[in-house]
């Protein structure tokens, strides 16, 4: 019996330093993820700023009748189909970001090309926007007054004209988020075991047949849990990206509002922090019923690599 309660005594005060190193961690999940889950019944209130949180009369499901008004269909398809597009065009461009960066070699070569992939992740979104607005500017634009003019085509009103944002967002998209994505499969593809890549070398397997049947099959697990991850936030849009972007232009509302900038409008119009609560449950909601719904397909398919 002594030497057992020794044992747990050593787990704790080994595991003591640990739990003290994530402790900003959890500190930052409770006050940043989970405090704020007690303002769920926000959604279910007329929100009042004289009478406060809890003293604001209950209104039932009317803060749910904005959010599922007659555009509902316009911003929940955008949101779903544009994050459908990032997840799986940017797990194909990150994972071949990281290959490349994993076969250049010299470290000096590899942090050049990594540092310049990681730069636009740095930029902020209004940067990026404005950056957006000298190429696609109308009458002083980098592509009407280059581009265009040189191959002797007709100038494009690009804000006002809807059908090509979503090829830019999407584009955008991936050259802001590509390179800072690929440092995660860059990881788990330096951890494999080289002598297996050696060893397909002796057999005579050239590169493209190391990457299919060595690498790919390798970083499934990382493939599958950021996936996962991913799907969770599929009713989450990047505010920055469909609001500073697209400048804000009503034209293009029908390709560029999602669920959040749409509740943004909602609040500078109608100021109503009811409505914004219960868009924020109607999201989470959804998000929690996806991931789960997900796992359960993965772990059917291939239990190993389920997330739960």
């Amino acid at each position: 019996m002594r030497t057992v309660k020794k044992k747990k005594y050593r787990g704790t005060a080994k595991s003591g330093p640990l739990l003290l190193i994530a402790l900003p961690g959890i500190l930052y999940l409770l006050i940043n993820n989970y405090i704020p889950m007690f303002g769920i019944f926000l959604a279910f209130k007329d929100y009042d700023f004289v009478k406060g949180i809890f003293k604001s009369d209950w209104c039932g499901f009317k803060n749910f009748k904005y959010l599922f008004s007659q555009d509902a269909f316009t911003i929940t398809r955008n949101t779903i189909l544009y994050n459908l597009a990032f997840i799986v065009l940017g797990t194909v461009f990150a994972i071949f970001i990281a290959i490349l960066m994993c076969e250049l070699g010299k470290k000096a070569r590899v942090k050049f090309f990594q540092s310049s992939l990681l730069l636009p992740n740095l930029l902020s979104w209004v940067v990026i926007g404005f950056i957006g607005f000298a190429f696609l500017n109308s009458d002083t634009g980098f592509i009407n007054n280059t581009l265009i003019k040189f191959f002797g085509g007709e100038p494009v009103a690009w804000y006002t004209t809807s059908k090509y944002w979503p090829w830019i967002l999407i584009l955008v998209y991936l050259w802001k988020n590509a390179g800072y994505s690929s440092i995660i499969y860059m990881a788990s593809i330096s951890g494999i075991d080289k002598s297996i890549y050696e060893a397909a070398q002796i057999d005579g397997a050239t590169k493209i047949k190391q990457i299919r049947h060595i690498t790919l099959p390798m970083i499934k697990p990382t493939v599958v849990i950021m996936t996962l991850m991913a799907v969770g936030r599929i009713f989450f849009s990047d505010f920055g990206l469909f609001y500073q972007v697209p400048m804000n232009s009503g034209a293009l509302y029908n390709v560029t509002q999602t669920i959040d900038t749409y509740v943004y409008h909602g609040l500078m119009e109608l100021n109503d922090v009811g409505m914004s609560a219960a868009a924020g449950l109607y999201q989470s909601l959804i998000g929690f019923i996806l991931v789960v719904t997900a796992n359960a397909i993965v772990r059917k398919v291939d239990k190993d690599n389920a997330l739960f």
